[in-house]
């Protein structure tokens, strides 16, 4: 069974650790002589259902070809929407902070990952013209250095080679998500750092960090025309049509990983988020088939990098892979 780790409930300076491992026993003798040898991809997201909406097939790829993979949850999503009509009651909304970690181990148990909570408070998207301020002590208005403790001491339990999370402007400009960024890359560099965090377990340097690009104008451009071809409605026409009005990251993206194989565990584990998502609505409406055809990959963009990978790329691994296993 996949791990879940609660890390935020562990004070930064407390050394004992609380990780085990989703396959076999607890590390040991025989384990530590090969741990070297198997690759592991660490995904940092702000919120449950974020890990099944970016990047999941990737990450259900890999789980395949037998390499760990680890979700780190920053918050519990308690005040996210609910997306779904059929949920939309009091019951749920009353119980949405326990909803949504169930989700989260139904999508874990379906991705075959491992998975942490790093334990900070979800910070809601807030509306309005002004703003109105942040709820106190959301995760967003935490302090970045701090915040980033308990992911430093996750990455040196876990050994990440490779770290994905989202760029400087979170993907979209949720708060929780460029907190998850600022943390993300604090964490990266201090990570292998024997001189910070020295409380929080031994160095380990992370390989690579990428961004997640989840749609770029030619990924919608593609589904697009895809599903004009075939005589459908596009659920892309409106987007399309605003486009201009958003920047293109297309031209960020450094890395395509085949992985249309996955799409459908991708989504079963997006439908298993049930308040997030509408198993009738948006995401689901261009046909598998067609998805796989007219846009086979899951993008990201190479943001660091220890070890030299020609560009383009096709694999989160690549220059990796010998490298992990001379370490």
């Amino acid at each position: 069974m996949p791990a879940v780790l609660e890390a935020g409930r562990i004070s930064a300076g407390q050394q004992a650790s609380r990780w085990s491992r989703g396959r076999g026993p607890p590390l040991g003798t025989n384990e530590e002589r090969t741990l070297a040898e198997q690759l592991r991809l660490m995904a940092v997201h702000a919120h449950p259902d974020d890990e099944s909406s970016k990047g999941a097939a990737t990450m259900a790829k890999y789980v395949a070809e037998g390499v760990d993979v680890l979700v780190v949850t920053c918050t519990g999503g308690e005040r996210g929407s609910v997306l779904n009509p059929k949920l939309d009651r009091p019951d749920v909304w009353a119980n949405i902070g326990e909803i949504r970690r169930a989700e989260m181990d139904a999508a874990r148990a379906i991705l075959g990952i491992e998975q942490a909570w790093l334990g900070f408070v979800d910070s809601g998207l807030p509306e309005g013209d002004p703003l109105p301020p942040l709820p106190e002590g959301c995760f967003a208005l935490q302090d970045v250095e701090v915040a980033a403790g308990p992911l430093v001491r996750l990455m040196r339990e876990f050994r990440p080679h490779v770290v994905t999370t989202y760029d400087e402007e979170g993907g979209y400009p949720h708060p929780d998500h460029i907190m998850c960024h600022k943390v993300s890359v604090a964490a990266f560099e201090a990570a292998g750092d024997p001189e910070r965090y020295p409380e929080l377990g031994a160095p380990w340097q992370p390989l690579k960090l990428y961004y997640d690009v989840g749609f770029s104008k030619g990924k919608i451009m593609a589904l697009h025309e895809a599903m004009l071809a075939a005589g459908l409605e596009s659920p892309y026409q409106e987007w399309l049509e605003r486009w201009e009005d958003r920047p293109d990251k297309g031209s960020r993206i450094t890395t395509r990983v085949e992985c249309a194989e996955y799409f459908p565990v991708r989504d079963d584990a997006l439908r298993a988020h049930a308040t997030q998502v509408d198993p009738d609505g948006f995401w689901f409406q261009v046909p598998m088939e067609l998805q796989r055809r007219a846009w086979p990959t899951e993008d990201f963009q190479l943001a660091r990098s220890m070890v030299d990978s020609p560009l383009p790329e096709s694999d989160l691994f690549a220059g990796v892979r010998e490298t992990a296993h001379a370490r």
